[in-house]
């Protein structure tokens, strides 16, 4: 080993940290990553690793400075780059791909260029919208206005997120133009009460839903300081959305269903009234789940052959949330999916290079709805959705480390070829 190499390791495995920070990775599963990397690639060096939220800092004993390396700060990677930070660490993990080829892979990784973003985004804001409005069952004409303003939030993301002064105000502003739009045109065309869908599905996209969920599994994971950062970040998001949708409530007289606040699996029977005021039939409901996953395809750069893996999860999670629902209430069957799901993606990322756990797991939390169920608890100060909220995460997060271990237990692996794991990395469409 050359004097220079340890060096090399610090700096190689602290921009591996980086880029699975930026890519959404849990600060807990980014530091068992790089520890698994480093007794691979580096099985003399004692290298020890803290993660925060934006930072790395990797050190070696008897060294009184650690190397410290900074996560990118601007918007996260796309799900495809994402795939391909996780094929990176797994080739590293495996032992083939060496320390040297580690900095051009990522920066191979970062400049993977996203086709159209300001048409992806906008589309994808829309259907992910329009999704969500037609698996709730909302009126067709809630569907078509979520399908409209869908856009107009995803747009107005697009602007602003390069800006990191409006990342505080975002949620509030998109959340209040969002219910300015369907309160004006609810009190016009005099629709009457409005399902409370009809006002939270276009602000989807901003649900902090992945980002509370790390912050749980970090919290149970002793890593205190950044999960409860986290949290409080996230709960912060959720009432600057909620205070956006109560003022432009209160703005346009918007009043909203009080009894139009549902999960996944307690949606109402009920058909409504006849014309735009009918609602989907419930069979429509798996219609707005492939909508939603395309949606969420489209809004987070997965490529096609990752979105249709998402549309796949997303019915499976869907299949399994309306199965479990009526026999064990919505909180445990959200808890029961998770381990299913999550332990079905460490599976299929062990036996296959082509679906990373992150991109598989990650699009289903829009269905587990750990951020959902939140903001439409402080939307609709139902006492009984306020309950449920921290119910729900509790549940998710058990679910998802239950998940997890049985995964890691099993061990079921398959050794990775040469073939795929060498060489330049493969390009996920």
């Amino acid at each position: 080993m050359s004097p220079t190499e340890p060096v090399s390791a610090d700096v190689a495995l602290g921009d591996l940290g980086a880029l699975l920070l930026d890519s959404g990775v849990s600060v807990t599963d980014v530091r068992g990553t790089l520890e698994r990397a480093r007794d691979a690639v580096t099985p003399d060096t004692e290298l020890a690793f803290a993660v925060l939220p934006e930072h790395v800092f990797v050190s070696r004993p008897g060294v009184p400075r650690a190397t410290t390396i900074a996560a990118g700060g601007g918007p996260g990677l796309t799900f495809r780059q994402t795939a391909h930070a996780s094929l990176l660490a797994r080739r590293l993990e495996a032992g083939r791909v060496t320390l040297d080829q580690v900095p051009a892979h990522i920066a191979h990784i970062r400049g993977l260029e996203r086709r159209h973003p300001v048409l992806q985004t906008a589309l994808g804001g829309a259907l992910l919208s329009a999704g969500l409005a037609v698996l709730f069952r909302c009126p067709w004409w809630a569907v078509v206005l979520a399908l409209l303003v869908g856009a107009l939030v995803a747009s107005i993301v697009l602007i602003t997120e390069r800006i990191r002064a409006a990342a505080a105000v975002i949620p509030f502003v998109a959340s209040l133009i969002s219910t300015l739009v369907v309160g004006v045109v609810a009190d016009r065309l005099d629709f009457g009460a409005v399902p409370l869908f009809a006002v939270c599905a276009p602000v989807a996209l901003l649900v902090p839903g992945a980002l509370i969920t790390n912050a749980l599994l970090e919290l149970t994971a002793a890593d205190i300081v950044t999960g409860a950062s986290r949290l409080v970040y996230g709960l912060i998001m959720l009432t600057f959305m909620a205070a956006g949708i109560f003022t432009g409530a209160a703005a346009t007289g918007l009043r909203v269903d009080p009894h139009s606040a549902a999960l996944v699996g307690e949606t109402s029977l009920v058909t409504g009234h006849g014309g735009w005021e009918a609602v989907p039939p419930l069979a429509g409901s798996w219609i707005g789940v492939v909508v939603l996953a395309i949606g969420i395809g489209l809004s987070f750069g997965s490529g096609f052959r990752l979105t249709i893996a998402t549309v796949i999860v997303m019915i499976c999670t869907y299949a399994a949330l309306m199965l479990l629902s009526p026999f064990t209430g919505s909180t445990v069957a959200t808890g029961i999916t998770a381990g299913l799901l999550f332990f079905a993606a460490r599976v299929l990322e062990r036996v296959t290079l082509a679906v990373p756990a992150t991109v598989s797991f990650q699009p289903a939390f829009l269905l587990l709805v750990p951020g959902t169920v939140g903001l439409v608890a402080l939307a609709s100060f139902d006492a009984a959705a306020l309950a449920a909220a921290p119910m729900i995460f509790i549940s998710l997060c058990i679910g998802t480390k239950v998940g997890a271990l049985l995964a890691d237990l099993l061990r079921v692996t398959r050794p990775v070829s040469p073939s795929t794991a060498t060489g330049s990395i493969r390009i996920i469409r």
